[in-house]
């Protein structure tokens, strides 16, 4: 069987539990039995669509009508720490996606992409300098998190929590990365809590109006990464048609809507957005917002098309210190999986420079 939808081939990972009802329908399986297919697919993390044959009539009589989306991984790496792994999966087409485990105690993450390539070209993002091929399907956004699981399932651990913070703009291909989350969602399955998801978007204010109003079930993270119009843009060309006045306004109805805090994400680059005065300038625009603003300082990520460097210890600490002084909580997140090339794109790009 192809490892992805053909035009004869539905993917079953593409389908959220409603949409498999329907389509199922046909084929005679009720409820009951479609609740039995989704568990062996989702808890139990198995193929039918490719297994031996099961025996049961109607169940291998689906493999006519359906397969699974299973890319084939292409490499993977392992972290010094023992703890963050990525994986570069080569999809139907020849695209590479990728996707990375870091385990902690009790919670271990799935760092997912939603695209192939990415088309709002961060300056400093591995990703965004390469560009944006497509969108990505719902099922191989679940194929990632299926690997991932079946990866934890392997040493008798868990997934239980999913950050869509990989390749690409989740916001952009919006309806898919949806579906998405209602499969890995679904109590009768993988089972990841909305509380336990993170969106991250460099702000595209449709998209962050949508989430408001239609209860999207994730968290909200914004690449911020400058507190005004010139610096903002010359990092995040998103930000040339969203001013921080527009970006803001619509934080301000998420928060309103949600009464949840928003993760403000913050990369420092040195001598670019980390002195005291555009800390300074970074807690006045949070301030209307402290209730609900926590801000992530994230230290650089070295890629080869930017020429930027990381924002020394000290300086680090100092704007974090400059934060909280002004009442905004600020956390500094640690650089994990440096020594697997775990930054958004890099192991797509090694692997394309050894494929010349």
């Amino acid at each position: 069987m192809p490892a992805h939808a053909s035009d004869t081939l539905t993917d079953f990972a593409g389908l959220t539990r409603e949409q498999a009802a329907l389509r199922l329908r046909p084929h005679g399986f009720g409820e009951g039995k479609l609740r039995d297919l989704w568990k062996r697919v989702y808890r139990d993390l198995a193929d039918p669509f490719s297994d031996a044959p099961s025996g049961d009539r109607k169940l291998d009589a689906l493999r006519e009508h359906f397969t699974l989306c299973a890319p084939e991984v292409a490499a993977q790496t392992h972290g010094g720490d023992g703890l963050t792994r990525k994986f570069l999966f080569r999809l139907h087409d020849g695209q590479t996606i990728e996707t990375v485990l870091m385990r902690q105690a009790g919670r271990h993450t799935a760092c997912v992409s939603t695209q192939a390539g990415c088309a709002q070209g961060c300056v400093f993002c591995a990703t965004g300098q390469g560009g944006f091929r497509r969108h990505l399907t719902t099922g191989e956004m679940v194929a990632q998190i299926r690997h991932v699981a079946r990866t934890l399932a392997a040493d008798g651990e868990r997934l239980r929590n999913i950050v869509l913070m990989g390749m690409g703009e989740p916001l952009h291909n919006y309806d898919a990365v949806r579906d998405f989350l209602a499969v890995v969602q679904d109590d009768l399955g993988i089972g990841i809590a909305p509380a336990h998801t993170t969106l991250s978007t460099v702000g595209l204010v449709p998209g962050i109006l949508r989430m408001a109003r239609e209860n999207f079930p994730a968290h909200l993270a914004l690449s911020l990464h400058a507190a005004n119009d010139a610096d903002r843009q010359a990092l995040l060309p998103p930000a040339r048609r969203w001013p921080l006045a527009e970006l803001m306004a619509a934080c301000d109805e998420y928060t309103a809507a949600r009464r949840e805090k928003i993760f403000y994400e913050w990369t420092l680059v040195g001598g670019k957005n980390d002195s005291d005065t555009q800390a300074r300038e970074l807690a006045a625009l949070l301030a209307p917002r402290a209730g609900f603003a926590h801000v992530n300082l994230i230290p650089l990520n070295l890629t080869d098309g930017y020429a930027g460097t990381p924002t020394p210890p000290d300086r680090v600490q100092r704007f974090q210190a400059l934060l909280k002084e002004a009442g905004i909580p600020a956390t500094v997140r640690s650089r994990r999986g440096l020594d697997v090339a775990a930054g958004c794109g890099q192991l797509a790009k090694v692997a394309a420079r050894h494929a010349r």
